[in-house]
């Protein structure tokens, strides 16, 4: 089942569509953040808005964050999914604009902050610097936290995207300095679900404490690679209604 949706045929009707458009690697970064950012909801609706920002950000996004003005950003007033609005874009991008300047990028931000076996307290620490700015209150729940008990599935899935590289032509595996041994498979209702039904799984709510539970039994599978099981927990629920 890995094997089944982990080629390039996924590709198209997944949200990794976007940061496939570019070849830079801080285009692929930024495209893959964003898209990831507003990954929930339908798909068909997903991929539709995050193209729409690619083309507000005139398809080089990482040359928009860094050299854009302010009266650039009157672009973005029009912009929503679902609870994003453009008050969390506009700081979204300024926040980014100041990890590249000061912060060394995003790589080198969540590298910082990797355990042995986890990248979870590099995303508790991450989100201590993404809003270090004067920031908007209602914006800091676009970013998930571990370490307040969520599964932050959208974030393990963008560092599934840039991390793992195992030649299928999904995953990019541009960030060299994070081994995808530490990766944990993005948690949410679909391959939570699968994972109950397979065993993998007994806490029956979708949090860091399940997250955990989840990484322990993958990482029986395969140490090296416990992530690439997203590819069959996700597959299984969404496109076999297992």
């Amino acid at each position: 089942m890995v094997d089944k949706y982990n080629n390039p045929a996924f590709i198209e009707s997944d949200p990794i569509s976007i940061p496939h458009q570019y070849e830079l690697k801080e285009d692929i970064e930024i495209a893959g953040f964003l898209a990831a950012t507003i990954a929930w909801g339908n798909r068909t609706m997903i991929i539709k808005n995050a193209n729409k920002l690619m083309n507000l950000m005139g398809h080089s996004p990482y040359d928009f964050i860094m050299n854009h003005k302010e009266s650039h950003l009157i672009r973005f007033e029009g912009f929503v999914h679902r609870t994003f609005n453009p008050i969390d874009l506009v700081y979204f991008i300024k926040a980014l604009k100041h990890i590249y300047l000061h912060e060394g990028g995003l790589e080198t931000v969540f590298a910082k902050s990797v355990t042995e076996l986890s990248t979870q307290q590099a995303i508790h620490e991450f989100k201590q610097v993404f809003f270090s700015l004067p920031h908007p209150i209602r914006t800091i729940k676009h970013v998930s936290d571990p370490a307040k008990g969520s599964a932050a599935k959208k974030i393990n899935m963008f560092l599934r995207w840039m991390i793992r590289d195992d030649d299928r032509g999904v995953d990019f595996g541009i960030w060299k300095s994070i081994s995808p041994s530490q990766l944990s498979c993005p948690l949410d209702v679909h391959s939570g679900n699968v994972a109950r039904k397979l065993g993998l799984l007994s806490r029956r709510i979708n949090d860091s404490k399940a997250l955990e539970e989840l990484d322990c039994h993958l990482r029986q599978m395969d140490k090296n690679d416990p992530a690439k099981y997203d590819f069959a927990l996700f597959g299984l629920g969404v496109f076999e209604k297992f």
